[in-house]
């Protein structure tokens, strides 16, 4: 089961939704964030934030570090950043902020097109998710760039 959470950027401009996987992480796991607007006004601390194509989410990590011991597999890690991102622990919500809604508007106008062309809906259906994803890994997000 995943948790949802969603925040707005330090400067009030942009919201951004996370998930946090088998909610081992509480939501105060993110103590901040930055889009690439007020990003660019701070100083970046590898050891609790992590950088996403200009936007950066800032961790509390006494709060990760607590939350970890109620997972079995995290005690034997060294919780990071990356970790907390990479695997899902308190991560986007979708491959980028605003993805679960993009993704599902994209999916509206494909669907639309079974009505009016189905042969065209076929078409597009077939190649949508991978065409997402180049362009997504293009455009340089970190999940799309996951192995």
């Amino acid at each position: 089961m995943c948790m949802e959470y969603s925040m707005r950027c330090s400067c009030n401009s942009k919201e951004a939704s996370f998930q946090f996987r088998d909610e081992i992480m509480p939501p105060e796991v993110i103590s901040r964030l930055y889009c690439p607007e007020c990003s660019k006004e701070i100083n970046f601390d590898p050891e609790t934030m992590i950088a996403d194509n200009g936007w950066v989410i800032e961790y509390d990590m006494d709060v990760a570090r607590f939350s970890a011991t109620r997972s079995p597999r995290l005690l034997t890690k060294t919780l990071t950043p990356e970790v907390l991102f990479d695997e899902g622990l308190a991560t986007w919500r979708g491959i980028y902020p605003g993805d679960h809604i993009d993704s599902l508007k994209e999916r509206e106008e494909i669907v639309a097109l079974a009505k009016t062309d189905p042969k065209a809906y076929l078409e597009r259906i077939k190649t949508w998710g991978t065409e997402r994803m180049k362009r997504l890994r293009e455009e340089g997000w970190r999940k799309a760039n996951a192995d």
